[in-house]
């Protein structure tokens, strides 16, 4: 599938059936898998012999999706996990554990953020987070001897921040560890990470992949790009053998295209069992066959809802990178030429109230902890996402008291508009 087009590749990547094999990508809804011999098994578990033994850790309808994910963003390996913070928790813990340190953009989604600052705070990882408006002299001296990771988001939720990657790529590569980008808002379609020099790929496949609310899920893709074992000493996990397969090590078994991936599988998976169930998997494949399709329709509905709040006298800001104007937008025109994403964050001129009483007007806007829906819906973070947060913490991430986040669905423009009016009217 190397040469056709991204839109072919949604269609068709990932699984091409043989002669009277099903041609909708089987469900293989089995938690174990039959061998003739313990021999054939064993293979399995010293990672000898390629195959499936136990769903945990592996499933072919989700491998098969996991190629199709692999195959947008130019990857060379990938693998699904139950949900967005599972791919995030294992794309970071893959390479970082008690005592070592990762650089982080402060303007991440809010569970993320809690994800690293308290959770794997008490695992013994520290973060740094900092601007992602930050001097390149600034994000340098983040870093210390013991960093093994730097993580941004393409598009960050709720604030929209675009994250320039290249700038923070340079910095991770000149102190020698991958940058890992959560690319869940700006999809491959509207940006592949990899082109601009990040190094691990996440995603939450429940929002824009799926598209339609229906299966929770997430995945890690790996460029196959960063030589770990150029910096064998920060990466002991990859590059040295691991006792717990016999003596393994990674990057010389499987090379640095799929070393990454197979620990997390092997490792990770194994010992945490955070796995997409074949069904969800299923259900992502019948969104990504549409996704080429459907991002193009809800940034046509995001440009046009920003545009007009942009010009409604009760609205204190209005944040979205492909708006001209847009704090963001040069970067958006660098690295989202053909459109950022449906989500539209704004201000209420009157505060957190304001914004509060606005959202009890909306009808066709649902109130949902939710986002990147083919049905619009719309959240207050300060009270529900990031409530979690201090007013400083919420001030670094770009998340206000006044502010909505508003997700464009695949609605008529002039009906989400209509109904926008509306609601504010009644504020």
């Amino acid at each position: 599938m190397d040469n056709y087009h991204l839109g072919t590749k949604c269609v068709q990547g990932g699984y091409t059936p043989g002669n009277g094999e099903p041609r909708q990508v089987p469900i293989i809804q089995s938690t174990t898998f039959k061998y003739a011999t313990s021999e054939d098994m064993g293979k399995l578990f010293d990672l000898e012999a390629s195959g499936y033994f136990y769903t945990r850790l592996q499933n072919p309808t989700n491998d098969t999706v996991a190629n199709k994910i692999c195959a947008l963003e130019g990857g060379s390996a990938a693998m699904l996990t139950s949900s967005g913070q599972a791919a995030n928790f294992f794309a970071v813990f893959n390479i970082a554990g008690c005592g070592d340190h990762v650089v982080a953009s402060s303007s991440i989604y809010g569970g993320t953020y809690n994800l690293f600052s308290v959770t794997m705070k008490k695992m013994g990882i520290e973060f740094t987070f900092v601007s992602p408006d930050c001097t390149p002299e600034e994000l340098n001296d983040a870093f210390k001897p013991n960093t093994k990771a730097v993580f941004g988001e393409t598009i960050a939720n709720p604030a929209l921040t675009v994250l320039d990657i290249e700038k923070f790529s340079k910095a991770a590569h000149e102190h020698g560890v991958p940058l890992i980008v959560d690319n869940t808002f700006a999809t491959p379609v509207n940006c592949r990470p990899f082109e601009w020099g990040a190094d691990i790929v996440t995603h939450s496949t429940t929002k824009y992949m799926d598209g339609h609310g229906a299966g929770v899920g997430g995945c890690i893709v790996d460029s196959g790009k960063f030589d770990w074992t150029k910096y064998a000493d920060k990466f002991p996990g990859l590059c040295t053998p691991d006792d717990s397969y016999h003596g393994i090590t990674y990057t010389e078994k499987f090379g640095i295209g799929g070393a990454y991936i197979t620990k997390a599988t092997a490792q990770m998976m194994r010992d945490l069992g955070s796995i997409q169930a074949p069904m969800n998997a299923f259900i992502l494949n019948l969104g990504l066959e549409s996704l080429h399709v459907r991002m193009k329709r809800h940034c046509e509905n995001g440009l046009a809802v920003a545009k007009f709040l942009s010009q409604h006298d009760k609205i204190e800001f209005v944040s979205y990178p492909s708006l001209p104007g847009d704090k963001y937008y040069d970067l958006a025109q660098k690295y989202l030429p053909d459109g950022s994403c449906g989500v539209v964050s704004f201000g209420m001129k009157g505060g957190r109230k304001a914004a509060e009483e606005f959202m009890k007007h909306m009808n066709l806007g649902a109130i949902e902890t939710h986002v990147a829906d083919a049905r619009t819906c719309c959240l207050h973070p300060a009270s529900a996402t990031h409530r979690q947060m201090n007013d400083a913490e919420l001030e670094a991430c770009g998340v206000y008291p006044n502010l909505v986040r508003y997700s464009c669905g695949l609605e008529d423009a002039e009906d989400l508009i209509a109904d926008i009016a509306q609601a504010l009217d009644k504020v």
